[in-house]
Formats: C-alpha cells, sequence, structure tokens
C-alpha cells in the first residue's frame, strides 16, 4: 500500500491540544549543508523533516508531506523568498513558516511582513546564529507533547468506524495528454485530525488488517467504478495492494468475482511495489494468469535502481512498469535520474508492457518523459489525488503544453 500525494484540501486541523502525531518540518534553503543542519536541529526536537531548494520542490512538499512548519532560510546570494511566499500562498499554507537569516538583513524584515501581508502565519524571525533552544521557543506550539503511536491511528479502527476513502489521481497518454485512466489512494478523514497521511495508519505487511484494508480499497473501487460510469462515463482504475494478499488463493478468487459485469468495464490494474513484485515474481506469474481472464492486469509500483531484477526472463507478468517518482522529477536535468527512467522504458517495451511515468510535476518533466519514451504519465502537473466526488467533476480543460 503505498502512498502517493495527498490533496490539501481537508488537512488536519493545526491545534491538537495534546498532539497524537509527530510534527512534520519542510526546511527550504538554497545551501545543502544548511539544510542539513537545520532538519538535524528540528529532529532532535521531535520534527519529521523533508528539504528542498526550490519552489517547485516546495510545492512537491506541500501536498505529498503536509508540514505543519515550513523553515525558511534566507540569505543574499540564496533562494528567491518570494517566490516561495506566493507558493505557499496558491497552495493555502496553513502551517507556520519561520524565516531564519542574519540578524539585520533588510530581505528577513521584507519577507516577515509580506508573508503577514499574504496572510501566513509568520513566527517571530530566528536570527543567526542561533541556540537550539532558541528554535525550540519559536517551534514551541507544534511539539508534541506526547510519543507518537507507530502507527496513530489503527487501520481497524478506522475501517470499522468508516473513516477510509479513495482519491484518485487521473493517469495521462503521454503523446496525446487525454486522460488514460486514474489510480485510488486510500486516505483517512479523521473527525478530529482530517485528512492523515497514509503513512499514520497503513498497517505493516504482517499485519493481519491489511487484508481488511485490501478487501475495502477492492470493494470501494468498484462501488467508486460505478458512480463515476454514471458521472462521466467509464474510467479505468488502477489499485494498490501488498503483495502478500495475492498469496492467498481465495482472496484471488473473491478478487475476481467482485469485477464488474458491465459491457463498459475496461478492466482494473492492480499496483504492487517493485520490492514485493520482485520478491514474489514466480508466484505472480501464476496469479497474473488467473486474473486475467476477469479483466484484471497487474503492474509494478516504485520501479527505480532495482530495475536490473526484472531482465534475462522471458516475460513478466505486469501489463506496466511504474517508474518511481524520485527518478521522474528532475529528470530532465538529472543525468542519474534520466539514465534510469530511460533503461525502465526500454525495460517495458522489450516486454512489449507500457512504462508509467509517475511524479511529472512540471513542463520540463513532462518533455522529459516524452523524450524517453514514457507511455502514460502521471503527476501534480496534471492533477493531485482528490476525492471522488471532486475527480468525477473534474476534466482536463487546458493542454499542459501551451
Amino acid at each position: 500500500m503505498n502512498d502517493e500525494i495527498v490533496e490539501l484540501a481537508g488537512r488536519r486541523p493545526r491545534t491538537f491540544g495534546r498532539r497524537k502525531v509527530k510534527p512534520r518540518a519542510c526546511v527550504a534553503d538554497s545551501k545543502r549543508h544548511l539544510r542539513a543542519f537545520l532538519a538535524d536541529v528540528l529532529e532532535d526536537l521531535g520534527f519529521v523533516t523533508t528539504e528542498c531548494a526550490s519552489a517547485d520542490e516546495l510545492q512537491t512538499i506541500l501536498t505529498s508531506e503536509l508540514p505543519d512548519l515550513v523553515l525558511l532560510g534566507i540569505a543574499a546570494d540564496g533562494i528567491e523568498p518570494g517566490t516561495f511566499l506566493e507558493k505557499l500562498v496558491r497552495e493555502a499554507f496553513d502551517g507556520k513558516v519561520l524565516t531564519v537569516g542574519a540578524r539585520e538583513s533588510i530581505i528577513v524584515r521584507a519577507v516577515q511582513q509580506v508573508g503577514e501581508e499574504y496572510g501566513l502565519a509568520m513566527l517571530p524571525p530566528l536570527t543567526t546564529p542561533f541556540a537550539a533552544e532558541t528554535l525550540r521557543e519559536r517551534v514551541a506550539m507544534l511539539l508534541p507533547g506526547e510519543p507518537a503511536p507507530s502507527p496513530a491511528v489503527h487501520v481497524g479502527e478506522a475501517l470499522h468506524a468508516g473513516w477510509l476513502e479513495l482519491w484518485y489521481q487521473p493517469k495521462i497518454d503521454a503523446r496525446t495528454l487525454i486522460r488514460s485512466g486514474a489510480e485510488a489512494l486510500v486516505r483517512m478523514r479523521h473527525p478530529t485530525w482530517g485528512v492523515v497521511p497514509p503513512a499514520y495508519f497503513i498497517p505493516e505487511e504482517h499485519d493481519p488488517h491489511l487484508r481488511d484494508l485490501s478487501e475495502f480499497v477492492i470493494e470501494r473501487a468498484m462501488q467508486d467504478w460505478h458512480y463515476l460510469l454514471e458521472q462521466q462515463g467509464p474510467v479505468d482504475l488502477a489499485i494498490n495492494l501488498p503483495a502478500s494478499y495475492l498469496k492467498e488463493p481465495q482472496a484471488v478468487r473473491d478478487l475476481c468475482r467482485r469485477m464488474p459485469t458491465h459491457p463498459a468495464f475496461g478492466g482494473l490494474t492492480i499496483e504492487i511495489d517493485s520490492e514485493e513484485a520482485i520478491r514474489d515474481l514466480d508466484l505472480l506469474v501464476e496469479v497474473a494468469r488467473e486474473v486475467r481472464l476477469h479483466n484484471i492486469g497487474l503492474s509494478i509500483d516504485n520501479l527505480g535502481a532495482n530495475w536490473p531484477s526484472l531482465m534475462d526472463r522471458d516475460k513478466i507478468p505486469f501489463i506496466k512498469l511504474k517508474a518511481d517518482r524520485h527518478f521522474v522529477t528532475g529528470s530532465g536535468t538529472d543525468r542519474l535520474k534520466r539514465t534510469v527512467c530511460r533503461h525502465i522504458v526500454e525495460l517495458s517495451h522489450g516486454y512489449g508492457v507500457h512504462a508509467v511515468a509517475e511524479g511529472v510535476e512540471s513542463r520540463a518533466d513532462l518533455v522529459a518523459a516524452n523524450e524517453l519514451g514514457f507511455d502514460l504519465v502521471q503527476g501534480f502537473l496534471f492533477g493531485k489525488p482528490m476525492p471522488l466526488k471532486k475527480f468525477a467533476r473534474s476534466t482536463l480543460t487546458r493542454t499542459v503544453m501551451e
């Protein structure tokens, strides 16, 4: 059950009383060593951190990581703070913003003033050099009041309470830019915290509730398919399932029985994480033969540097290979990422299956995906994951290459 990015609408509230989850922080600074230093200090305080060096990276993190705090490093020769503030406003960021810069910096004062005018929750600036205790004082309202449970919300409780739902992100034909289906991503809408990232409730591989969660995803996806059929016509859906679920013959038979008999049903794609898929490849060959008769195809997800593990086989049991978003985002300028993506495309086409690029966040990423030969693309450039009814209303109303 892998995750992707979560839309900001309906995000969890920022005030918890005594927090139940670790706060999340994004460190935005152009200098890698400063990002690493600031991230280390925040982690010592109890934050889960991510780092970014550009406004585009910040946009991705705002949507996928739901940070409670953005720590914005400001230097005369560093990042453009105005662009970062505009991203925060456009993404409706409702967390805290902490600027870090020289004590007498005019830029720091200007950023503080502009941020407040934009309506952002600006904390008092942190001037350099600073002590760790000073940083703690600035972010005290975000610090956890107790150790974070793991997971923060038990999936069994969420299933029983009806807090789970599926959100959908469009998949796009890389050449025509026409929508070619959607991926279903599980979300929890907690009555207190709002939309909770999957990292806080997806159970471990051997948790017995993983099967219950898998069955929920299958059943809800089929219900949603019928809803989408009525609202906008048939949509080819993909869901994420663990390989362990497909090891059970009865589970596979139940999966097949749940498929719609409607003549418009174009099939279901099951995405399996690459590490699990490679480990259980022989088993999946047998599963693929059985489910193919019921209009179900298997796809490998998050394929990256482990692509050589799929080489030198007569055939593979997958209809698609999806490149990990880590290697797709920025592949237009990063030679290593581009090389991995090229190998994945060549591997896919060598087996006669579609290559999918996940993590297309910019036009440069899309251009690179086309040049590399990907068949399908997916990412924020075309749409974030969104609740069912919002997805049903959505259409691609513009050409992204204009």
